[in-house]
């Protein structure tokens, strides 16, 4: 079974949801759908990775969702991005508002089939004082196959893919990766690829965030025996490719590693 991806390598416009929505929206128009059937877009595309959510996160049903679910529908196409979204909580102190660094799954219906909350926070620049952690892995499923799904400094940490591993075809990475540790982005999607025997998606952006960060790309399909299939430098917006699934289930039976796997 093929699935055909599309990534934007997305540029966002720092902490300003409407004009990054809109640029999507234009983005969008430029290509052709008509035979792609997913659609993958970054961390928190719509505002960068920034440590003010309280300036652009949504509701949970807000803005950002509710144009993706449009997108998805009117293009028939699945979507997956990295949204910052926001939640009022009661508890004996009173209401408190809390920040989740998420990951949304629209089919192409419009309906948002999936959610899942980055369960490493970044503590390098105090991510956690900011954002609640997940505390689940999240498996979802696109075309009716399984992928897990991950945000960024997730990439770190081998353990958590390996608990999904055996139960899915493919890992998805969406992440704002800076060029200063590119080497680390590329050499850990092809370790998670090869250790864990699927495909793995990475989807990074480019340009440069509001703290001055650069990013220079490098979102990449690789395959369950570490093959770089579909590339993309710092100078390319799109990427697009085609993974066939059933390649999972052939490496696995050719070399059964996942058998000998220790549980923790």
């Amino acid at each position: 079974m093929g699935l055909k991806l599309g990534i934007i390598q997305f540029d966002a416009v720092w902490q300003n949801t409407p004009v990054n929505l809109q640029h999507l929206k234009n983005s969008l128009v430029k290509q052709d759908w008509s035979t792609m059937d997913v659609l993958l877009l970054p961390e928190i595309f719509h505002a960068g990775f920034a440590m003010q959510p309280q300036l652009f996160a949504e509701s949970i049903d807000g803005l950002v969702s509710q144009c993706l679910a449009d997108l998805a529908m009117e293009y028939s196409v699945t979507i997956v991005a990295g949204v910052a979204q926001r939640r009022v909580r009661a508890d004996c102190t009173g209401q408190q508002l809390s920040f989740f660094n998420n990951a949304l799954v629209f089919d192409k219906s419009g309906e948002q089939t999936a959610s899942y909350t980055k369960q490493t926070l970044f503590s390098y620049a105090n991510e956690q004082q900011v954002y609640q952690a997940g505390h689940k892995s999240k498996i979802v499923e696109i075309n009716g196959q399984p992928f897990g799904l991950f945000i960024c400094y997730d990439l770190r940490f081998p353990e958590l893919f390996r608990k999904i591993a055996k139960q899915v075809k493919g890992m998805i990475v969406l992440a704002n990766w800076p060029e200063s540790r590119q080497n680390h982005w590329e050499s850990l999607l092809k370790a998670r690829a090869i250790e864990n025997q699927c495909f793995v998606i990475g989807v990074n952006r480019i340009g440069q965030d509001g703290n001055g960060l650069i990013y220079a790309g490098g979102s990449c399909v690789i395959s369950p025996l570490g093959e770089v299939l579909a590339y993309a430098d710092a100078e390319q917006t799109w990427l697009t490719g085609e993974i066939e699934l059933q390649q999972v289930d052939e490496v696995r039976e050719q070399f059964p590693f996942l058998e000998d796997m220790y549980v923790l």
